[in-house]
């Protein structure tokens, strides 16, 4: 297995584990793919939970324009709930889960058909 497959097996494990989910492998090897080379910087990689201005990034930049979700306050609502599930005090939460997470929320699978 390669790194990037790795990742997925950690990241399916944090959904498991973690939120309390079993994962679709096929939706979250596409998320992870998605997110591009920033699951292999530590710092990209996750997720800061307390930082506005990186929760208002991941509502313009992935549920706005990747997802096609209109602006509205549910947005924000929708991140709020999945770090709650993520669980606030895991240090570590990996964007590819997050936006896993929030793909399935918002149930937008399609966009990654």
């Amino acid at each position: 297995m390669g790194k990037r497959d790795d990742l997925i097996e950690k990241y399916a494990a944090d959904l498991r584990e973690k939120c309390g989910m079993e994962p679709d492998m096929d939706l979250l090897r596409k998320v992870t793919i998605g997110c591009g080379p920033a699951i292999y910087n530590d710092d990209a990689s996750t997720v800061a939970a307390s930082d506005t201005e990186e929760l208002n990034r991941i509502r313009e930049n992935f549920l706005m324009k990747k997802l096609g979700l209109p602006d509205n306050d549910s947005l924000m609502g929708g991140i709020q709930e999945v770090i709650r599930i993520y669980g606030r005090e895991n240090r570590n939460k990996y964007r590819a889960v997050v936006y896993y997470m929030l793909t399935k929320h918002f149930g937008r699978e399609a966009a990654y058909s």
